[in-house]
């Protein structure tokens, strides 16, 4: 499949997921997709319970995509995840076997403020 074709599919897939468009988000991913989530140590089969877990999820979310590079199998996406207004920084990686998602890992992190010993060699990124 042609990379501008999956770009396309993970567009759509972010739209969705920041609309909360369970439906239109889990159209990416294959019947028998993991979802790992390694942080808390979970991993989730099946494009039904992936979806299934996300629309139980009770907190309001918006998804603000940074950028998504990749090519071929191999895409990664760099977002920021809004819970009940508090921001979390993604990363999710996906890999696509005949244009649809068959393993996704996705990294959370929240923010924290800089160490004062490299004030001097920042930028402040706006965030």
């Amino acid at each position: 499949m042609e990379d501008r074709t999956i770009r396309k599919r993970l567009e759509r897939h972010w739209e969705a997921s920041d609309a909360n468009d369970f439906d239109v988000e889990h159209e990416i991913y294959h019947e028998d997709a993991l979802l790992d989530y390694p942080q808390s140590g979970e991993r989730i089969h099946g494009r039904r319970n992936i979806q299934e877990s996300r629309f139980v999820q009770p907190n309001k979310k918006r998804f603000t995509v940074r950028r998504s590079v990749g090519s071929g199998d191999l895409w990664v996406t760099e977002f920021t995840l809004t819970y009940d207004g508090k921001p979390s920084y993604a990363v999710s990686i996906m890999e696509f076997r005949d244009g649809l998602v068959v393993r996704e890992t996705q990294y959370f992190s929240d923010s924290f403020e800089p160490s004062p010993s490299r004030a001097h060699l920042i930028e402040r990124m706006t965030k």
